[in-house]
């Protein structure tokens, strides 16, 4: 059986002292394997000497495309322009950093031939900090929102996939996106495969608990009505909490005579009901930005430059998929 070829999508950000190792062994890995393949880096507004050194490596790297964006857009931003200028039948995508081994994309890739759409590499023992662990967490809880709860818990930024999933999101255009959200719009078919997780070899990663947690917030309201039917709970308990204390106090006043004294009980009351309208209003508040970014037509992505290996224009006439 001929091996299928393979596209390797790298999004990158702040990397240019692990890019060209990065390289090496991805070349190395493929060459033992004897796969074809194309490893595309997207460059995501880097501040330091990243694109610098992309170009420098694609000069001598006939295989190696890169792509550079106009400013930052994410890292799942990034990464879906790699997926679209992808042009093989199977994408993997691999983070910058060589956490994630390229020794080990052939055996997702395997496992992929077990009949499934998406394999994800799972670390048999992560390599992150309590605060990125924690983080992580809360954003696989957002996921699971919009996914299968089996498939959220094999989320990794190590995945396989067959490269025609793509055209089940080929029209999604929002600035708000996961990579993972949108393969589950075209498979239910996940599968896992335990992958050794290295520890970073330079630097610190670039997501930190507050951006993860915003990650989330992004996620849960980008692709589900949930937090709109909390609200919706939450004001018909705060309504059936505010009906009973009429009744308590209307008995009250028939049986006894009196009236709730105080003013804490005022008080008391009045603060549930704004908080609880606050909270509303903050939710319907974050969906009508996403609603807004939307209308407004904020690119996904943008690109500022290309650059290509040796023989790009003889790789671009491949058929791919």
């Amino acid at each position: 059986m001929i091996p299928q070829k393979l596209s390797i999508v790298v999004p990158v950000y702040n990397s240019e002292e692990t890019l060209s190792l990065l390289c090496d062994r991805v070349e190395a890995a493929m060459q033992s394997l004897g796969r074809e393949y194309e490893l595309i880096l997207v460059d995501d507004a880097s501040r330091d000497d990243s694109w610098a050194q992309i170009k420098k490596i694609t000069s001598g790297k006939k295989k190696i495309r890169g792509i550079r964006l106009c400013r930052n857009f994410g890292q799942h931003n990034a990464l879906l322009c790699g997926i679209r200028a992808a042009r093989y039948e199977i994408i993997a995508t691999i983070d910058d950093d060589l956490q994630n081994p390229p020794e080990e994309i052939e055996k997702l890739i395997h496992k992929l031939g077990e009949g499934y759409d998406v394999v994800y590499g799972v670390p048999e023992m992560e390599q992150h900090g309590f605060f990125r662990d924690i983080a992580s967490m809360i954003t696989k809880l957002a996921i699971q929102v919009n996914m299968d709860e089996k498939a959220v818990r094999q989320v990794s930024a190590f995945r396989v996939f067959r490269t025609k999933l793509r055209d089940s999101f080929s029209d999604f255009n929002s600035p708000t996106l996961s990579i993972d959200v949108l393969l589950f719009w075209g498979t239910s078919k996940f599968g896992s495969m335990k992958v050794r997780h290295d520890p970073r070899r330079h630097g610190q990663s670039n997501y930190t608990f507050p951006k993860l947690v915003a990650h989330a917030t992004k996620m849960i309201t980008g692709f589900s009505v949930l937090p709109l039917r909390i609200t919706s709970w939450f004001g018909f308990a705060f309504t059936f909490f505010g009906l009973m204390s009429l009744v308590f106090v209307v008995f009250r006043f028939m049986i006894q005579g009196t009236q709730v004294s105080g003013f804490t009980f005022l008080a008391s009351i009045v603060s549930i009901f704004s908080g609880a309208t606050m909270f509303a209003l903050g939710i319907i508040g974050e969906y009508l930005a996403q609603v807004h970014l939307r209308v407004m037509g904020k690119p996904v992505f943008a690109e500022s430059d290309r650059t290509f290996g040796e023989n790009e224009d003889i790789a671009a006439q491949d058929d791919g998929v």
